[in-house]
């Protein structure tokens, strides 16, 4: 409000003041709400109390003007029934309405203040029914209130019965309850007139009150009649004093809109008094707004003057006021009253005015004494002095206990939130009864005749949406917010209310956290985790208290067994702690506990799906859309003739797709029901699709981590298609739900992977996959309201065919590339970009082992005489092409160790390629070819690109001795082949065998022989064959080797080394005796062949040689 004023004042030590009375801020000191309570004592018994001024919209107090004796109050003064900038806008509800409380006066300071609602504040009334509750067991008189429980907060209303009835009979409403009082309570019930003398007092109270702001001691009467106005004020009374029951949700304003309106001579509203109404919480972003300029809070209207938090001893209340308080001068703050001075003071009138003084912290109490409407004296008395005034005397002690017996019986049987209760005491009856009238409405044909289901309803909404803004900080409130929000929607029509229902229903599933496991954060009993309501009928029901008699439920003939408790006699409410063994607070809601994803994503989804029903019965459009049929299933499988050409359909899916997804940015607009953008249809559903989208993403999620890949693909269906409704209807993507989507499409992209992976159980996955709730259905109906959810079909089919899955696994992880891509979200999301482009990095290199699988199936189908094929060509050049694009995307975020395995992988594509042309040409006249020594180079070559990518062997051990493995057969076939299938056609004798030396000895170089593992006794057994090969080389070169000395001799010794590190290797290996035993073989044939040679040359050095003899 805008001149709203919090002030605080406690009240001090009886002669502590100056005054000896109640301290009190005026409104230009320092007000500090937080200061500490003290203690007042009052007729010797000790009371605390304390009243903090929440909102104000009287001006400054102005000093009362004191009437002169001989006054004739029955003369209207000339300001009367006018508004003054002195009284500010309220003037005329101050000085001229009645007491009386309006229907549904609390919800109106409720909606004002709904932080403090369910939490901090025991009672929400006016102060009328505040006093009246108190004087129970002093007064004859009748008592009907109409008692609501939001939280641990109360909320009384007055529930004029008389003017209730008087409706039924001109409306029909209310017949049911107008039945059952006439049945159990008042069977001769007749509406009954208030006397001449009430209106009466109620003219010369106004009058008295006017002439004391008018500065004019004297009567002024109007130029008229004194009938005139004194009438006009009877007729005003009267019909301000009935409810206004007829039209419950329309109030009067108390400021008048119009300027003109105002009389003759008063003076022009200020406008620092003008005020609104406190506005409500504020509004969190991810909620929507529900209450609009068409709906708001129904027209309940906060219309008291001030709104005081008053704390009496442990009551926290929030309490209406409209009690005129004057000041200034020697009387900074007093209230004014008018009493025949032939009429003493009574117990009733005495609490009445202590009371009011106490709630708005007025320490002085002026009175002036008039005899037939002439003025005769005035008397000035303290506040504490009130309860022991003459003909006055009442105990603040029992006022107390007074409080506490009623608030702990109206807290124990009041339990149900959203029910209407009824207190009702009849006039000169010691009995007070409570009746649930929701229960008893609802055993009517027409349950929402209750006219306060729908404030109710909107109350408990406002509390749950306000306390849904500090979720983050106070998750211990999620049962009550629950509570609050299964109650809500229980009271309302859903054909009359979709709003406040689909919006309930919305913030429902946002209690639940799709992103983590809920744990239970209360610490009580998990009794009632599951159900409905937070505690059940049988906690709501109080056993009788033989102890304390406090109340009854017993079907003696003498009780109304209709009611829900029972007060046997008002005295019983003024015994201390008569109640205090049933004053029980209901304990905090619990959360329901979900104990596995599934069920937590699946109460999310019947939230949504009663949000979109909601919202859907209230678009026009429904006769243009076909029905759903519950018994007919929304098939899933769709397919476009796009889909089937294989990738050549997928590039064009993905085309239309990145298409699609730049219109997005553009804003584009298509809803086939015909909601309007930027209505509340439009935000709501647009909300709750998201999160049905959220929902199923998790259930996909979790069904992947269970292996339940038919499921997972199902619910990820799902989840594109909420999404892709979701695109056709935003108007502003934001970020947050492309993200989202990128999210999406790289878990798609991971259960395509994994059902390629696995085929076999591929009929099991299938019928997961084709199984559908009637929730999905619904669901699913909903969402084609909007769309034709086509736009991600290409993702979502459950194909036969391997290179399929593979191809459509490949194409989610590269449309989730794309959106990070030009959306600018790979800066914002760098570990999801990371782990994007993994994904594409691993399906790449799946495809690329898969097509070079393929083209190797191909090479071993094929005669061995014919030359290459051009299929194993293009698979040569799928399968390089994929590796090369992997490379890449591991290369782009450094990941080495993966970069080097797809190089490993490049590699043996290129051996394959190597013996693909090894087998073109005649077996006899084999030879090694330029072919083959051009991949078996390449594959060398990418061998080594992998060891430097990976640097050291301590980056990762075990790759780095894959890659020298592989390296190291490289080689070794290399050479192999050039030994067994030499070029001689091409090349000499001398330059085969060195190359063949060098590749073998670089496949020494990287054959591990020394470190312990797994594989070596394989590098073993490689560089055993090694060196026997090699031995047997420099055998074979020394036994064809004629001429060269040196060169035989080298020959020999590399020979003998090579035999002699042979057989020492097969020594070490047990399952290789018979290539040991050819080692040894060979060895006894060289050195046979040694000794033959050195026989033979010792013979040859032996023969005598011919000498020439030269003759004479």
């Amino acid at each position: 409000m805008g001149d709203s004023k919090e002030a605080g004042a406690e009240c001090p030590p009886a002669g502590a003041a100056a005054r000896g009375g109640l301290s009190l801020l005026s409104q230009g000191e320092s007000e500090d709400p937080s200061a500490q309570g003290s203690a007042l004592f009052l007729g010797g018994n000790e009371v605390k109390s304390r009243a903090v001024v929440k909102y104000s919209s009287a001006p400054p107090r102005t000093a009362f003007a004191r009437l002169e004796e001989k006054t004739d109050l029955k003369l209207p003064p000339a300001n009367w029934l006018r508004e003054s900038a002195k009284l500010g806008p309220a003037g005329t509800t101050i000085l001229g309405n009645s007491k009386k409380s309006k229907p549904f006066s609390s919800f109106g300071m409720a909606y004002d203040f709904i932080d403090s609602v369910g939490n901090d504040v025991d009672v929400v009334s006016d102060s009328e029914n505040i006093k009246k509750l108190l004087k129970i067991p002093y007064s004859k008189s009748h008592v009907s209130m109409a008692v609501h429980r939001i939280g641990r907060t109360l909320l009384l209303d007055e529930l004029d019965i008389q003017e209730l009835f008087m409706r039924s009979s001109q409306t029909g409403d209310w017949t049911w309850l107008k039945e059952f009082y006439q049945r159990l309570i008042d069977q001769k019930w007749q509406r009954k007139k208030k006397s001449k003398e009430h209106w009466y007092q109620k003219a010369i109270l106004s009058k008295f009150l006017y002439y004391s702001i008018n500065g004019d001691g004297a009567a002024q009467p109007v130029p008229s009649t004194a009938e005139q106005p004194e009438s006009s004020s009877s007729d005003q009374t009267n019909d301000s004093d009935g409810a206004s029951w007829p039209a419950p949700f329309e109030m009067p304003s108390s400021v008048s809109e119009d300027p003109s309106a105002s009389s003759q001579g008063s003076e022009p509203l200020e406008p620092s008094y003008i005020v609104g109404h406190v506005a409500s919480a504020p509004k969190e972003q991810n909620l929507t707004t529900l209450f609009n300029d068409g709906e708001n809070s129904q027209g309940l209207k906060n219309d008291f003057v001030r709104n005081i938090l008053w704390t009496f001893e442990d009551i926290h209340m929030l309490v209406g006021s409209n009690m005129p308080i004057f000041g200034g001068g020697r009387y900074p703050a007093v209230s004014l009253r008018l009493r025949d001075n032939n009429k003493p003071i009574n117990v009733l009138t005495g609490i009445d005015y202590w009371l009011d003084n106490l709630i708005c912290n007025v320490p002085e109490l002026v009175m002036c004494f008039h005899v037939n409407g002439i003025v005769q004296k005035y008397e000035m008395i303290k506040t504490e002095e009130i309860p022991n005034l003459e003909n006055s005397n009442f105990s603040t002690k029992v006022i107390k206990d007074i409080a506490q017996n009623i608030l702990s019986f109206l807290k124990s049987n009041c339990t149900k939130e959203g029910h209407t209760y009824w207190l009702f005491k009849a006039s000169g009856s010691d009995i007070v009864k409570l009746y649930d009238l929701t229960t008893l409405c609802e055993e009517t044909e027409d349950k929402y005749q209750n006219p306060f289901t729908m404030p109710v309803a909107i109350l408990l909404y406002k509390v749950a949406c306000n306390m849904m803004m500090k979720k983050n900080q106070n998750k211990k409130h999620y049962g009550t917010i629950r509570t609050l929000l299964l109650n809500c929607v229980k009271l309302l029509d859903k054909s009359r209310h979709p709003q406040i229902i689909a919006s309930a229903n919305y913030m429902l599933s946002e209690l639940f956290q799709l992103d983590e496991p809920k744990k239970e954060e209360s610490s009580e009993s998990p009794l009632n985790e599951n159900s409905d309501e937070s505690y059940s009928e049988e906690e709501e029901e109080m056993p009788d208290s033989d102890e304390n008699g406090s109340y009854s439920t017993s079907s003696d003939p003498s009780d109304d067994n209709k009611a829900v408790a029972i007060i046997k006699s008002v005295g019983e409410l003024s015994v201390p702690e008569k109640y205090k063994s049933i004053h029980q607070i209901r304990p905090s809601c619990t959360f329901p506990v979900c104990h596995d994803t599934e069920e937590r994503c699946r109460l999310v989804l019947s939230y949504v799906l009663e949000g979109l029903k909601s919202v859907d019965s209230s678009i026009k459009k429904e006769s243009d859309l076909p029905a759903a049929d519950p018994n007919t299933p929304i098939p899933l499988k769709y397919e476009d003739e796009s889909t089937r050409g294989g990738p050549e359909g997928l590039e064009k899916q993905m085309a239309l797709f990145l298409d699609k997804m730049g219109s997005l940015q553009k804003g584009n607009y298509s809803s086939q029901s015909g909601m309007i953008p930027g209505s509340w249809q439009h935000k709501m559903k647009l909300q709750l699709i998201l999160k049905s989208s959220k929902a199923y993403y998790v259930l996909s999620d979790a069904a992947m981590s269970l292996q339940k890949y038919g499921r997972a693909l199902r619910y990820i269906k799902l989840a594109l298609q909420s999404h892709d409704t979701y695109c056709c209807l935003c108007t502003n993507m934001l970020s947050e739900v492309l993200l989202f989507l990128s999210q999406y499409l790289t878990l798609c992209g991971d259960i395509q992977l994994m059902l390629a992976q696995n085929a076999n159980n591929r009929a099991a996955h299938l019928e997961e996959f084709n199984y559908q709730t009637k929730e999905d259905q619904e669901i699913l109906h909903s969402l084609h309201r909007e769309s034709s959810c086509q736009g991600f079909a290409w993702a979502t089919d459950l194909s036969t065919d391997l290179e399929s899955q593979l191809s459509v696994s490949c194409k989610c992880y590269e449309a989730a590339n794309e959106i990070l891509q030009f959306s600018d979200l790979k800066s914002q999301n760098p570990e999801h970009y990371v782990q994007v482009l993994k994904r594409m990095g691993n399906i790449r290199n799946e495809m690329g082992v898969f097509y070079m699988n393929q083209a190797a199936a191909l090479q071993s189908e094929r005669v061995v005489s014919k030359s290459v094929s051009t299929a194993e060509q293009q698979l040569w050049k799928k399968s390089f092409s994929c590796f090369e694009k992997g490379i890449h995307n591991f290369e782009s975020i450094d990941d080495a160790t993966n970069a080097a395995l797809l190089l490993c992988n490049t590699g043996r594509l290129m051996r394959i390629c190597a013996q693909a042309h090894c087998g073109a040409g005649d077996e006899f006249k084999r030879e090694f070819s330029p072919e083959e020594g051009l991949y078996y180079n390449k594959a060398v070559d990418y061998y080594l690109k992998a060891l430097r990518s990976l640097g050291t062997r301590d980056i990762h051990p075990a790759v780095w001795d894959s890659v020298n493995w592989e390296l190291s057969t490289t080689y070794f076939t290399m050479a192999t082949l050039q030994q067994d299938y030499a070029p001689l056609s091409r090349k000499a004798q001398e330059q085969i065998e060195k190359e063949v030396s060098e590749a073998m000895m670089k496949s020494l170089k990287y054959c591990d022989v020394d470190s312990v593992s797994a594989r070596q006794p394989l590098c073993q057994y490689r560089a055993a064959t090694i060196h026997h090969r090699l031995a047997s080389m420099y055998h074979s070169c020394l036994r064809n080797q004629v001429g060269d000395e040196h060169l035989r001799k080298q020959h020999r010794v590399l020979a003998d080394l090579h035999y002699s590190k042979a057989v020492k290797l097969f020594q070490l290996l047990k399952d290789a005796p018979c290539e040991l035993l050819r080692v040894q073989l060979e060895r006894v044939a060289f050195a046979e062949f040694q000794m033959t040679t050195v026989i033979l040359t010792k013979m040859e050095s032996s023969k005598p040689t011919s000498r020439f003899t030269p003759s004479f």
